[in-house]
């Protein structure tokens, strides 16, 4: 899943990147509100964490645009603002999640989780897909019951995969969400992965759909 980072205070950002990257998450930066703005609307991300007081334009007005622009993507607002009616404009502008700081660094991880899981159709903690489970509290995946040892980019492909089980999911569409802003990969990098994740998974549950992508589902062959 890839996040979009929108944070001035870079000690912060940092921080917090790095908890977001253990956590399984591809994390790009953005220490002003014009580059958030912009970024929110050129690149493609799976939730946001965005902070209110950001130089050049202020946090509110930034989602106020990507929502008149029509993106939809969850976004999880972290501020030292806490006045009822700092959160009241937060939630009106379109925010989906409010925190205040000083904060959990891993309260920042879960609420990540649910608001990409509820984004995806999924309610419930536990991802399934036949007798694979994605268990997003932990970060972990496990079949039969045995946990799944992946690399983190093998882990974040899977995840991504299991978020949009059902659906064919094209290499582009990868590229985008699995990996930072302005990463190359070799052209074949994405064939690499899936190719080392089908045999761990040691069963039919990703197909290739020629020409468009891969699809994961129970009973896929």
């Amino acid at each position: 899943m890839r996040i979009l980072l929108a944070e001035d205070d870079a000690e912060l950002a940092d921080r917090l990147k790095k908890v977001l990257i253990e956590a399984g998450f591809t994390v790009d930066i953005a220490a002003d509100g014009t580059l958030a703005e912009y970024l929110g609307q050129t690149e493609t991300y799976d939730a946001v964490v965005l902070d209110l007081g950001l130089p050049g334009m202020n946090g509110v007005s930034v989602l106020q645009r990507w929502r008149e622009d029509g993106l939809d993507m969850p976004v999880l607002i972290l501020t030292a603002r806490g006045r009822w009616s700092e959160k009241q404009a937060g939630f009106h502008a379109g925010a989906d999640d409010y925190m205040t700081k000083p904060f959990e660094m891993g309260e920042v991880v879960l609420r990540l989780h649910a608001l990409i899981r509820r984004a995806s159709g999924h309610a419930a903690a536990d991802l399934r897909c036949g007798s694979l489970v994605l268990d997003t509290r932990a970060g972990r995946f496990r079949i039969d019951g045995t946990g799944l040892d992946l690399t983190a980019q093998e882990y974040r492909l899977l995840a991504y995969l299991m978020h949009n089980q059902g659906r064919v999911v094209g290499r582009s569409e990868i590229v985008e969400h699995v990996y930072e802003r302005d990463a190359d990969p070799d052209s074949n990098v994405v064939d690499v992965l899936l190719a080392r994740i089908r045999r761990k998974l040691d069963r039919p549950l990703i197909r290739t759909v020629r020409g468009r992508g891969w699809v994961l589902e129970a009973g896929a062959s």
